[in-house]
């Protein structure tokens, strides 16, 4: 059922599918050494027939998605974790794309900008990463302003970013939950980047997987689409590393269409470099939001310089926010970018800051057996 992940070049961009056909791409930024293949992401089936389908639509009433707890997620020094749905918990988020026409890979990797300061902190002795963010208002970014920043706010703008950015929602271990996620340009047009923890956690897939793009106050503008596969990265699946807390899902179509004919779809990019100008996006749950819109946050990403190899960006959002996409190049009037992590954990002493995963080798390889998954 599942065909043999195909390999890609070790850097590439997939560019996002313009509503007018029109193709997004930039020029190459040089070559790269080829690395080594990544290991085979993790590939396991969810509601793959029918009969499955119609149960998990069923399933997924209005009132329970409303009663749908945030994941959080808590992270100890010795790699263990702790997790349950939460009305206040932390956690991570996922990425967003617009209708697309046609994709494009670019050879060739951005050069590394120069660091800015990371803030400043005093780490405490007893820290421990907590997948997922919690956030305070703050003012919408002007886009002349590279610098800008928002640690936090809801999204008022337009553009393609408020139909590829949606709600996730699962049942974890007997509970409803929920996280969030982005629909991607994809050569089978049907696949949703989330965090690894929003596909399995504890040992065991999630079920009851669904992808509501768009998701406002309760209102799901352009459906309720259900996974048929749920992929991983093997160093998840094995230990849940945190490096590697990245996921995809393939989800079906829906009334004869596919997500991204529907939605449209953001780029992806792997191999890039650090320290960029990101946007974070995701619908946190916990307290002091309810899971009703989309936040986001802007900055510039540091490295961390604690206990991971991840980005880091300043950010308040909290549980729910798990999986939401970050993104480069991101354009704030057409609310287009290339997603290249997605809101994966952050330290019990620090809730200020969200961390998300590098995009490797090995989030490629998710995504490239994603994208040649079959939807029926």
């Amino acid at each position: 059922m599942h065909p043999t992940t195909r390999r890609l070049l070790p850097i590439a961009v997939i560019a996002p599918v313009a509503a007018a056909g029109v193709l997004l791409s930039a020029p190459a930024s040089g070559d790269s050494a080829a690395k080594p293949a990544a290991p085979r992401p993790i590939v396991h089936d969810a509601a793959d027939s029918k009969t499955e389908q119609r149960d998990v639509k069923q399933f997924w009433t209005v009132a329970k998605m409303a009663a749908a707890k945030p994941l959080t997620i808590t992270r100890s020094r010795n790699g263990r974790t702790t997790a349950a749905p939460s009305t206040g918990g932390k956690a991570v988020m996922i990425k967003p794309v617009a209708p697309a026409a046609a994709r494009v890979v670019r050879k060739g990797a951005a050069p590394a900008e120069e660091p800015s300061p990371a803030p400043e902190t005093t780490p405490s002795a007893a820290a421990t990463p907590t997948p997922s963010p919690s956030a305070s208002p703050s003012p919408t970014p002007s886009a002349s302003l590279l610098a800008a920043r928002s640690s936090g706010a809801p999204w008022t703008g337009a553009g393609a970013i408020v139909k590829t950015e949606g709600r996730v929602f699962f049942t974890y271990q007997g509970r409803n939950a929920s996280c969030s996620g982005t629909a991607v340009s994809s050569a089978n047009k049907s696949v949703v980047v989330t965090a690894g923890h929003c596909v399995k956690l504890g040992g065991a897939f999630h079920t009851n997987w669904v992808f509501v793009p768009g998701y406002n106050a309760g209102n799901r503008p352009h459906g309720t689409w259900i996974a048929t596969s749920l992929l991983t990265t093997p160093q998840w699946n094995a230990s849940e590393d945190m490096n590697y807390d990245m996921a995809a899902a393939v989800v079906a179509p829906l009334n004869g269409q596919r997500l991204v004919d529907v939605v449209g779809g953001q780029g992806v990019a792997f191999n890039q470099g650090r320290r960029k100008q990101m946007y974070a996006f995701g619908y946190p749950a916990a307290s002091p939001y309810d899971g009703s819109k989309m936040i986001y946050c802007s900055g510039r990403a540091f490295d961390d310089f604690l206990l991971s190899s991840d980005h880091g960006l300043t950010c308040d959002m909290t549980g729910g926010s798990s999986g939401g996409g970050w993104f480069i190049n991101f354009n704030e009037t057409t609310g287009a970018g290339t997603l290249n992590s997605v809101n994966s954990f952050k330290y019990n002493f620090a809730s200020f800051w969200m961390f998300g995963p590098y995009f490797g080798n090995e989030a490629q390889a998710v995504y490239t057996a994603a994208q040649n998954e079959g939807t029926t």
